[in-house]
């Protein structure tokens, strides 16, 4: 889907847009080129059924949003995918940020264009005040990106997140938006 009409923020060289249910087939067929990168860290669906329920969870739950992004040129190729889980409105208006590169867009520099661009559009149309990211302490590309993307390091949470049959350690990583 290249058609910029879509795109709620656009860089130089990425794009980014909201899922639809009809990305499935590029983005699983992504998944399944990109296990090797994505293990152990992450486990985005590789099968139409786990992207149905995945994608439609992102669609249709007002504390999610997901969004795609694209490269601007190939055709809006998607290069990854950064989702904001946990949105809490009021007097918190915070969100915690997941993401993941695809193999063929890894260490290109779209995913810090894309990451750029969703925190702009997460403070200035949504109207966070916070952004979190909880990594695990060995994956030192996705820290290696919250750093570039201005992210300050917090603090360390033991046993927080259930990833890969273990509660696992992370660190907590957070923006707020500027003045």
């Amino acid at each position: 889907m290249s058609d910029s009409a879509v795109h709620l923020a656009e860089g130089p060289r990425a794009a980014l847009r909201p899922f639809t249910y009809a990305d499935g087939p590029e983005f699983t067929a992504r998944a399944r080129e990109s296990r090797e990168l994505h293990r152990p860290w992450l486990f985005p669906p590789a099968t139409d059924e786990a992207y149905a329920s995945y994608a439609g969870s992102l669609i249709e739950d007002r504390a999610k949003a997901g969004f795609l992004v694209c490269e601007r040129a190939a055709g809006g190729a998607i290069a990854g995918f950064i989702n904001i889980n946990n949105i809490v409105a009021g007097a918190f208006r915070c969100g915690a940020l997941g993401y993941g590169a695809f193999a063929h867009a890894a260490g290109r520099g779209l995913m810090s264009e894309g990451l750029g661009l969703l925190t702009r559009y997460a403070f200035d149309v949504l109207e966070l005040h916070r952004l979190e990211i909880n990594v695990q302490p060995g994956n030192t590309a996705s820290i290696a990106l919250a750093r570039r993307a201005g992210f300050r390091h917090e603090g360390y949470s033991p046993d927080f997140l259930f990833v890969d049959g273990a509660w696992r350690d992370h660190e907590r990583w957070a923006l707020t938006a500027p003045e």
